[in-house]
């Protein structure tokens, strides 16, 4: 796959290198194997020989403490499920960070950025260490790789003639894509998209935050197809 690793992808220049505890670092997380655990310290390869003897505190899953980010990546990678998250790159790329933090958390497959290349991962909170991130130029490269991967695009906005995702069915290999707040998805992006879903709402605003709106259609997905018991 040529996928692009977020780690690859450079930050907006106007965004500083945020410290640890912006990063998502858990500052109590856990100490030293040693004052931790009455047991020695593992020898497994999954484990960090540095984090075994300095403490952990990334925000990551007890089932993970101390592991390699390798590890965690791998280990991920064994299941993740078939969902894969578009975005046509958003004006206010910090709901990016908020949508790549989800896919983390819901285990999909990877996360697509439509058009410019940069972005700010501080919302991500450091979970695009663990997330497959790949950028694509513009619509029609992103269409080739789902055409090429077997998924069925599903946009997300709230237009006349959508389904609502109350009562949709999505497809167990889906590529769900959203747009930008307030002009939404792309006519483009409508067009290969085969089919529309939109979101209820209830209050006053026309539109809610694009990065809510992701997390609210990937529940959808996971509701429908994902083995609730295997999550942590």
């Amino acid at each position: 796959m040529n996928g692009v690793e977020a780690d690859s992808l450079p930050v907006e220049a106007a965004s500083a290198e945020p410290g640890p505890t912006e990063w998502g670092e858990n500052p109590r997380g856990v100490g030293p194997w040693t004052e931790e655990h009455e047991t020695p310290a593992p020898t497994d390869p999954r484990y960090d020989p540095e984090l075994l003897a300095g403490g952990d505190r990334r925000n990551v899953v007890d089932a993970y403490r101390y592991w390699t980010r390798e590890a965690i990546v791998a280990d991920i990678d064994r299941r993740r499920h078939p969902l894969h998250v578009a975005i046509e790159n958003f004006g206010h790329d910090a709901n990016i960070g908020t949508v790549v933090r989800t896919a983390n958390a819901f285990a999909a497959a990877e996360v697509h950025i439509v058009g410019r290349r940069r972005w700010n991962r501080r919302g991500a909170m450091v979970t695009d260490r663990y997330q497959h991130v790949r950028h694509h130029s513009d619509i029609g490269e992103l269409v080739e790789f789902a055409r090429a991967e077997g998924l069925t695009i599903v946009a997300v906005d709230n237009t006349p003639g959508s389904v609502p995702l109350e009562t949709a069915s999505l497809p167990l290999q889906c590529m769900l894509l959203f747009g930008q707040e307030g002009p939404g998805v792309t006519d483009q992006a409508k067009e290969v998209a085969a089919m529309t879903v939109s979101i209820a709402q209830f209050g006053s605003t026309r539109s809610i935050n694009a990065g809510v709106a992701a997390g609210i259609a990937m529940h959808a997905w996971v509701r429908e197809h994902a083995d609730l018991g295997r999550a942590w």
